[in-house]
């Protein structure tokens, strides 16, 4: 991993990050944060794995520290939103799943004032997955639909809708492989984390960004794509798919989005023999 400061690797972010991309202003917009146990959340890499140096992903508390957001895409006037954060919760870690510690959300409505956006200038919300930490500002499974975006168009998988409860009928786009969604914005999807997970990628010339949502979930599975995740639905699918992303991650003139990096969201693979890891880029 590049050296840098410790805070940055084991600490959520807090304040927005901004990459430029071709005709494309991309800005992280901090919600919160959840405290992964790496032990329960990927047995397979043992206690041991976790000491220095890996160990500086970790928190006081032993945690990975995993930031909760959302992704801005500003692009000739329009805006775009990859994922609408956790909503105005804060769990205690007695209240959440044993493979989690607090998971606190919030920060999203002051996250896109400070982007110079209002809620109304978001004509969408394309979903990596419908798990809660990714649309609790947009949707909800036991309430009305949250105000912050009520005007923007939800957009996910078609096997991500397939798994709703209530599945909705408006308001929303059931995208497939390889659709745009907005220019120059395509859907991967991705299975594994979820039946029907997605990554977006942004193509501006001869660069792109993959935004990759729980595809990987820390750094230290960039040089470990084949541990399972018990919070996958699919265990060995999720190695498949880390292998593909890793594979097109590694690709000249691709960048990466990490919604879960703490505080180094964005980012690009580098070449350590023939394992990879994170060069944060802000």
């Amino acid at each position: 991993m590049k050296t840098i400061p410790a805070t940055r690797w084991n600490s959520a972010a807090t304040t927005a990050h901004t990459l430029r991309l071709g005709e494309y202003r991309l800005t992280y917009l901090p919600d919160g944060a959840v405290q992964l146990d790496p032990r329960a959340w990927f047995p397979e890499a043992g206690s041991a794995h976790w000491s220095a140096p890996a160990g500086e992903l970790l928190d006081g508390a032993g945690f990975l520290s995993a930031s909760i957001g959302a992704l801005l895409v500003e692009y000739r006037g329009r805006c775009l939103l990859i994922d609408a954060g956790f909503g105005p919760y804060d769990i205690p870690a007695a209240h959440t799943h044993p493979s989690l510690g607090r998971l606190a959300g919030g920060g999203l409505a002051a996250s896109i004032e400070a982007a110079g956006r209002t809620p109304a200038d978001i004509e969408a919300v394309a979903f990596t997955h419908l798990h809660d930490d990714h649309f609790g500002w947009a949707l909800s499974r036991d309430r009305p639909r949250p105000a912050l975006l009520a005007s923007a168009t939800l957009i996910a998988s078609a096997p991500e809708w397939a798994s709703w409860p209530t599945r909705p009928t408006t308001g929303i786009r059931r995208i497939g492989d390889g659709e745009e969604i907005f220019p120059g914005v395509t859907a991967w999807l991705t299975p594994g984390h979820t039946p029907g997970h997605t990554c977006y990628v942004i193509s501006a010339g001869p660069q792109r960004l993959i935004a990759f949502g729980d595809v990987f979930h820390t750094p230290a599975q960039l040089a470990n794509p084949h541990w399972r995740v018990t919070m996958d639905a699919r265990p060995e699918a999720g190695v498949d798919t880390r292998r593909a992303v890793l594979t097109e991650l590694a690709r000249p003139g691709t960048l990466a989005f990490a919604n879960h990096f703490a505080d180094v969201p964005f980012g690009q693979l580098t070449a350590d023999g023939s394992t990879y890891n994170w060069e944060p880029l802000t």
